[in-house]
């Protein structure tokens, strides 16, 4: 009688090897959602940032009549309250400055990614 209460009180190797591929399973079919769905948050993120930045590149182009020097001078002059960062990239050095087509010595026209393609056509 006590080898049958010995017996009963486990888990046969059979039995967790069963469990442990049914979480496998369940894992194999969700990792991949999981990882697509944090980069299109990424994606998202990024799209929002950009229109946030070129928004206040655009506002203080109309209020001083010319557009910034650098992206530091929308932070001091409270266009921005700090430059974001790069969800991409997850740093605040990437940016990459445009200089308007027509003086490239003008200041920063525009701000893109510098995470590279596709990211940094957007």
């Amino acid at each position: 009688m006590r080898a049958a209460l010995r017996r009963a009180r486990g888990f046969t190797l059979i039995e967790l090897l069963v469990v442990m591929a049914i979480i496998a399973t369940l894992l194999s079919i969700a990792a991949p959602r999981y990882f697509d769905h944090l980069d299109r948050t990424r994606e998202n993120s990024l799209r929002q940032t950009l229109a946030v930045m070129r928004d206040a590149i655009d506002k203080y182009a109309a209020d001083t009549g010319h557009f910034p020097e650098t992206l530091d001078v929308l932070v001091d002059k409270r266009y921005l309250r700090a430059i974001p960062e790069d969800p991409i990239t997850e740093s605040v050095a990437t940016w990459v400055v445009e200089p308007p087509p027509d003086d490239p010595l003008a200041g920063v026209w525009n701000v893109r990614s510098g995470a590279g393609e596709p990211y940094g056509n957007w």
